[in-house]
């Protein structure tokens, strides 16, 4: 197999994008992810951008890492000015990392426009830098900026860039659509020429999706010649992001004959992704290739059937391989087989015949035409499915809550309180919390005063929180679905809730996912038991 080299830009590339705001602690987690599942090098920051990168590299010297290795991020010398004297290369070197990735400008039009400076002396600023840090003994990885505008414009010129890099010691040339404008044809074209030129040097490829197209340029890229990828791990990063390596990993490793992480690794690509994209505050998509909870989820009931005989029928690889899972949706779509699934999964002696089967289809039905809607909120189905069955116990009862909103207020992150008095094998606990909105600061007082009596829920967060109005012509008096998307850092799982008034709406879906939650460790603690 062909072995890629990946660079993870996660927490440089990635910081850069809307609403990506990492902590040092934030940096440091994902970094432990990304070593844990086999990446290569992981680029992690600027340390002459800012203190917060200088304070990151400092703590990261004291982890021990087993694949990955650091490398920091900077430019080339700054016009008319001596290596050694740019602060800037000077910050490079304190980040202490066995790798340093220089980037220097490819394209005539940025070094005469933006830098204001000759094409000649560019060149001298790409040599001298790369030079000096190959001097000390660092690994130079130098990414060719606007390389594939360069080329259109000029080749012979964004060529030489790649020369003055190689000649200053560069260990690998990397080739950057760093406007992510380019075409794929054109991305394997171009690439191919500079592989067919430079034969004794690895060429690389950084790819951003402006135009939709960076995983095919990445991989085209990589058809082209290229044995170096970079890329950040679930897609985000500045305006539409970068080439997603989960994407990339998953497509050249199991259709593309190319080793990019340990073999026995691949099987982690899914909880990994969300692991980062937790860590990052960001919402995964749900249709994401690969990785998505909706990237195997089959709703059809033609689908459903096909899958159920044979699952290459309607998926192209098997969830398992990722990490993923196999996902048949509840909806008016799907058929009665899939709801008899369900609950042969609870109590496999029950068939479609079965009195508890008939009731728990007309509960369903009922349910449904209240406004409720399980598809995609599964976790709530099986809970009717257990109360039904009588295989459930309701871990907590709710006595009273009361929600308090203030408006206006100074504070914008605080603009309501809850107050709430439940009751856990008959101990009362009376707690109240402060959150960003009505919800959110009953689902702090509900974990807060459950917390007491179940220490586990105190990793459990909501992931997400999407409301819809079910009869828009009844206005404010109509009815509305919640649904609640929660996790707790390794699982995530959906519930639903309908009221004419949000807040039990939201309460119900609410109060589902804590349950839910505490039955599946229960069943976790007893099956290890057992």
């Amino acid at each position: 197999m062909k072995k890629i080299e990946l660079l993870d830009s996660t927490l440089r590339d990635g910081a850069q994008g809307e609403g990506i705001s990492f902590s040092v602690q934030d940096k440091l987690k994902i970094l432990k992810a990304l070593d844990e599942i086999g990446v290569d090098l992981v680029e992690a920051g600027n340390p002459g951008s800012n203190p917060k990168d200088l304070d990151f590299f400092q703590q990261a010297k004291t982890l021990e890492l087993h694949t990955s290795r650091l490398a920091a991020f900077g430019s080339t010398r700054r016009r008319n000015m001596k290596v050694e004297e740019d602060d800037n290369v000077k910050s490079l070197l304190k980040a202490e990392t066995p790798v340093v990735v220089i980037f220097g400008k490819s394209w005539d039009f940025h070094v005469t426009e933006i830098l204001k400076t000759t094409k000649k002396e560019n060149l001298a600023m790409i040599r001298d830098t790369v030079a000096f840090f190959a001097e000390k003994g660092k690994e130079v990885v130098f990414d060719a900026e606007h390389f594939y505008d360069g080329y259109k414009a000029d080749p012979e010129y964004a060529m030489k860039t790649l020369e003055a890099a190689k000649e200053g010691g560069a260990v690998s040339l990397v080739l950057c659509d760093t406007n992510g404008g380019c075409l794929p044809m054109f991305i394997y074209e171009s690439t191919k020429d500079v592989c067919s030129r430079f034969t004794d040097i690895p060429i690389g490829v950084h790819c951003h999706n402006d135009s939709g197209f960076a995983e095919a340029n990445s991989v085209m890229g990589i058809d082209a010649g290229a044995t170096h990828l970079q890329g950040t791990f679930v897609g985000f990063g500045e305006r539409s992001g970068n080439a997603n390596l989960a994407i990339l990993i998953a497509n050249l490793q199991l259709k593309n004959q190319c080793a990019c992480i340990p073999e026995e690794q691949l099987v982690n690509l899914t909880p990994i992704a969300r692991r980062v994209a937790e860590i990052a505050n960001v919402t995964l998509p749900n249709g994401m290739p690969y990785i998505g909870t909706s990237a195997f989820a089959h709703k059809g009931g033609m689908h459903i059937d096909g899958v159920s005989k044979n699952t290459s029928s309607f998926e192209h690889i098997s969830p398992e391989l990722v990490g993923n899972e196999r996902r048949f949706l509840m909806s008016e779509v799907a058929g009665r087989s899939l709801i008899i699934d369900r609950i042969k999964r609870i109590s496999p002696e029950l068939g479609k015949d079965s009195p508890e089967t008939k009731q728990i289809i007309e509960q369903m039905k009922r349910m449904e035409m209240e406004g409720y809607q399980f598809e995609g909120a599964e976790s709530s189905f099986e809970l009717i499915i257990r109360k039904i069955l009588g295989k459930y116990r309701p871990f907590f009862e709710l006595d009273h809550f009361r929600v308090i909103g203030d408006q206006p207020t100074e504070n914008k992150d605080i603009s309501n309180s809850a107050i709430l008095k439940i009751k856990v094998d008959g101990t009362e606990e009376i707690t109240a919390a402060q959150g960003d909105g009505p919800v959110n600061a009953l689902d702090k007082a509900l974990r807060k005063a459950l917390e007491k009596f179940y220490p586990e829920l105190s990793a459990v967060h909501l992931t997400d929180y999407k409301v819809r109005v079910l009869d828009s012509k009844k206005a404010t008096a109509a009815g509305v679905r919640v649904l609640i998307e929660s996790s707790d850092g390794t699982e995530y799982w959906t519930t639903v809730g309908v009221s004419t008034d949000i807040i039990e709406a939201s309460w119900i879906a609410l109060r589902d996912s804590i349950e839910y939650k505490l039955l599946k460790e229960i069943e976790r603690k007893m099956s290890a038991y057992f």
